[in-house]
């Protein structure tokens, strides 16, 4: 299987808005890897919000939610992505689900916590239905969210 253009960013949210970095997950091995590698990247300190966002060309997005010591939460936008490669198993592992090999063509299907953006009014239905809507790439999908959160400028000087 040829592999596929990957882009990962994390962004935190500081007094003075958002500030963000590209982040390297290609070492990651197990899910705390991912959240390990945030803190790492954005130097976090302690309770600040960080929000990882990964794209895998045109196949699917994740985003993680971190925040001191509350669980981390995620949203995964087709549990199919744990088919594809290597950080799509983590994130299918990290939303609670098992990609559906003997079925393939189930078509998409989101996975993990639905409520992760409503803080910010990005609601469960909507993320449902971003995720789900026909020929909608992820990058296109990121950027509307970033763009409610207020940090698709940061998005936009990373890619």
């Amino acid at each position: 299987m040829p592999s596929s253009a990957i882009f990962s960013a994390a962004f935190v949210r500081t007094p003075e808005g958002w500030s963000g970095a590209e982040i390297d997950l290609s070492d990651a091995e197990i899910v705390d890897d991912l959240g390990d590698a945030v803190q790492e990247t954005l130097r976090l300190s302690g309770d600040e919000l960080a929000l990882l966002c990964v794209e895998v060309e045109d196949e699917w997005f994740a985003i993680a939610r971190y925040r001191g010591e509350e669980e981390p939460r995620v949203f995964l936008s087709d549990a199919q992505a744990g088919l594809s490669d290597t950080l799509g198993e983590l994130f299918a592992e990290f939303a609670g689900v098992a990609p559906e090999k003997d079925n393939p063509a189930l078509g998409v299907r989101p996975a993990g916590d639905f409520e992760l953006l409503s803080d910010f009014g990005v609601t469960k239905e909507e993320l449902i239905e971003l995720s789900m809507e026909e020929g909608v790439l992820p990058a296109d999908i990121l950027s509307v969210i970033a763009e409610r959160l207020a940090f698709a400028d940061e998005l936009d000087r990373l890619r």
